[in-house]
């Protein structure tokens, strides 16, 4: 079969051949990949950064957002049969620390876990992949195609899940709600995909949602973000620590953009015992400074919190699987469908790695097409 392959450490990227894996155990799943998603991750790899092969290989396939379809299972899989879409998770736990055995290597406090495609493991980048049966969940016909948003949209399930988790912790009057994010103004700091995710969960649970960008206010991004009812904040006329002044002080703060020094700035824009959830990798390691003190001074007095969240439990993929549904029947398949703005063929891919084009939102590799019936009504041993 093939696969997309990277020479770790180095640019090349390359289509070659591998043998097709099997079912070898009860609980594997076997795969047929149809889409995989592109994103910040896999370009970093590309360009000869932060990747890890497999142990005892140089190279790695890559990609870690992807669906599939089911072609077939062994005897003790009970939650997909051959025929469903489904998507595996990512992360695989390091068998050491008690997050990982209670199955949330997300939170893992060794750093000894592996990353299919990304840390350790094979990635998606394949016409085939087999996996455990507790890394699966199935997507919906419904959705369909639409499943390979599900990886990126389950970070953002998982930053919002802690952050909510934290303030109906901490406020007294929080629990009296039956959610807390009704009504109250949220900020997504980056009109990427991960940020245009955040929108949709927030506005599904009835928030009032601001974009922050630095893109023009006619350009793609803001217009989709307009679509499901948000607000577009340009960062070129209102800086960061005037957000408060001229838009209005934000409950929680979702960052997507990975840009440090921003991230600071923002503090000013949080009302009193707000929340900003950090979501972005900042790419550039250059030192800056910033008023620590006065941030410093205003979280303390303001009861603010500030917290990082990286990775996805399987529960948050089947959130992200719920919320999508959701976003659908809201907003139409033709408003989700257009998050998704270029698809390419594997070879096409190997160039476009590189590129990162100011008209995309989400960029996607179509492996193979979804068939009817796969010929499989019968389960490999």
């Amino acid at each position: 079969m093939k696969v997309m392959e990277l020479k770790v450490g180095t640019k090349n990227l390359h289509i070659t051949e591998r043998a097709e894996p099997g079912i070898d155990s009860p609980d594997d799943v076997k795969l047929r990949v149809l889409r995989v998603g592109i994103c910040g991750t896999d370009r970093e790899e590309a360009s000869g950064g932060r990747a890890k092969p497999p142990e005892g290989s140089e190279s790695l396939v890559i990609g870690h957002e992807m669906l599939g379809q089911v072609v077939a299972a062994g005897d003790a899989v009970e939650r997909v049969r051959p025929g469903d879409y489904a998507v595996f998770t990512v992360r695989r736990g390091c068998g050491d620390c008690l997050p990982c055995e209670m199955e949330r290597p997300d939170m893992c406090s060794t750093g000894n876990y592996r990353e299919r495609g990304i840390w350790g493991l094979d990635g998606y980048h394949a016409e085939f992949v087999v996996d455990k049966e507790s890394y699966i969940v199935k997507v919906p016909a419904e959705i369909g195609l639409h499943g390979v948003l599900c990886e990126p949209l389950s970070v953002v399930e998982k930053a919002l899940d802690e952050a909510l988790k934290i303030q109906v912790s901490r406020l007294p009057d929080a629990p009296s709600t039956p959610d807390w994010l009704f009504g109250k103004k949220c900020m997504v700091v980056g009109l990427g995909p991960i940020g245009l995710l955040g929108a949709i969960v927030l506005r599904l649970r009835g928030a009032e949602v601001y974009g922050l960008d630095i893109v023009s206010p006619d350009s793609l991004r803001p217009g989709w973000l307009g679509s499901i009812g948000g607000n577009y904040i340009d960062g070129n006329k209102i800086a960061p620590d005037q957000v408060d002044i001229k838009v209005g002080e934000m409950h929680m703060i979702v960052e997507a953009a990975g840009v440090a020094s921003l991230d600071f700035n923002l503090m000013d824009a949080l009302a009193p015992d707000g929340i900003m959830v950090l979501t972005g990798i900042p790419g550039d390691k250059r030192p800056f400074q910033f008023q620590g003190g006065e941030i410093a001074t205003a979280m303390v007095l303001n009861n603010l919190a500030l917290v990082g969240s990286v990775n996805a439990s399987r529960d948050h993929f089947q959130l992200a699987v719920d919320d999508l549904e959701q976003a659908i029947r809201r907003w139409g398949l033709s408003t989700i469908s257009s998050l998704i703005t270029h698809s390419y063929t594997a070879e096409q891919a190997i160039d476009r790695l590189g590129k990162h084009p100011s008209d995309t939102i989400k960029e996607v590799v179509e492996w193979n097409t979804p068939e009817d019936a796969v010929n499989s009504g019968e389960r490999d041993k």
